[in-house]
């Protein structure tokens, strides 16, 4: 019998328009869902209010997808510029349909590791559920403290996936899905523990740090995870679609019953680029 190849993360957000213009949609309709839920307007709203843009002043936010978070930026700050960032072309589109109503608010492709603006020049960054999907955070966080103003602010949120918990009992194979879907999916599930050295080494000081906890008690938050899951391990040859099917069923039936629990947590940090201290990219990439 041949093994397996290694499981490897094959993340999908690295890469979206790979994916093709109905990818991109679908992606960007459940940023919007999850971004509703009160949980996380509570700390994004949080992290927002942190960031003290002046009323001429430029925030942007990076990785911005479909602009669910550039759009709470851009009300946040008016009457400064919000610009949201996004290597892919389809979320692009999907996000300037979505902002077309905040005259403040405007999109463009980039990467972030090369923001198009001059060194000093930003009142403050946001990066919202973009550092899981790199592989390395040290450059875009190191572009981040570049483009900010002394005293400028960075905003970072990400998902805490070693924290999430999906079991109803032992043994439960809903769990084993979703450590699964981190696995094969999430290309830096442990960031958040890593974020305070990480902008330490930079030279950011921070301010504030908060933690949102997402309760899943619905098949329409549970079978993303799930989707992905059984995909990964039908491409493995590990489950057939008989198998994957009836792991759906048991989302549905636990929704009806009311026994689908699960719960999902993200942490937050407000860290300032303080006005004398030296950059230190080295340290950050070390």
């Amino acid at each position: 019998m041949t093994a397996a190849p290694p499981l490897l993360a094959r993340d999908p957000f690295r890469d979206v328009d790979a994916g093709g213009p109905a990818f991109a949609r679908r992606a960007a309709d459940s940023m919007e869902a999850r971004q509703a839920e009160p949980e996380m307007e509570r700390i994004v709203a949080a992290y927002l209010d942190r960031l003290a843009v002046p009323p001429g002043g430029l925030a942007v936010e990076v990785g911005a997808g479909a602009g669910a978070i550039t759009r709470r930026l851009a009300a946040r700050v008016a009457p400064a510029t919000a610009i949201g960032f996004d290597p892919s072309r389809g979320l692009l589109a999907e996000a300037r349909l979505r902002g077309a109503a905040h005259p403040n608010l405007g999109f463009a492709r980039a990467t972030g590791t090369a923001l198009p603006f001059g060194d000093g020049t930003v009142d403050a960054v946001v990066m919202h559920t973009v550092l899981s999907h790199v592989a390395d955070p040290a450059p875009l966080l190191s572009e981040a403290w570049r483009v900010l103003r002394p005293g400028g602010r960075l905003a970072v949120c990400d998902n805490d996936y070693p924290r999430a918990r999906f079991a109803e009992c032992a043994g439960d194979p809903l769990a084993a899905c979703a450590r699964r879907f981190v696995r094969a999916r999430v290309t830096a599930p442990r960031i958040a523990a890593r974020l305070p050295a990480l902008l330490a080494g930079i030279g950011f000081a921070v301010e504030w740090t908060g933690r949102a906890a997402r309760p899943l008690r619905t098949a329409a938050a549970m079978m993303p995870w799930l989707d992905s899951a059984t995909a990964d391990m039908m491409e493995r040859g590990e489950i057939g679609p008989a198998h994957a099917a009836a792991l759906a069923r048991e989302v549905r039936r636990r929704e009806r019953a009311g026994t689908l629990r699960g719960v999902h947590h993200f942490a937050a940090l407000v860290a300032r680029r303080p006005d004398a201290t030296p950059r230190r990219i080295g340290a950050a990439a070390r």
